[in-house]
């Protein structure tokens, strides 16, 4: 499967990934910064909260991690938080 296909599957699948605080999938928030595949079945996520020092943010990438390996796309899911550039309401997408 193509790198850009297998991405947008990814994307489509952390659709179901809700934030608990939200209540609105980090997709739709803005919170996904980018999807990268190294190597063929390993997949880098990187990503950020709402706020700095949220305490959803174990959840949420362990949440990504499950849902990522749950739909079998990848074999393996790095998840990286980041907070450069901050996250702000411009970033959702409704």
């Amino acid at each position: 499967m193509s790198e850009p296909l297998v991405s947008q599957l990814i994307e489509q699948s952390l659709c179901a990934v809700m934030d608990p605080e939200a209540a609105m999938s980090i997709v739709d928030l803005g919170l996904i910064y980018k999807i990268e595949m190294r190597g063929e079945r390993q997949a880098h996520i990187l990503m950020t909260t709402t706020a700095r020092g949220c305490p959803a943010a174990g959840f949420l990438t362990e949440a990504v991690r499950h849902r990522l390996l749950e739909q079998g796309h990848v074999d393996a899911v790095d998840v990286e938080l980041t907070y450069e550039p901050p996250w702000n309401s411009s970033m959702i997408r409704v």
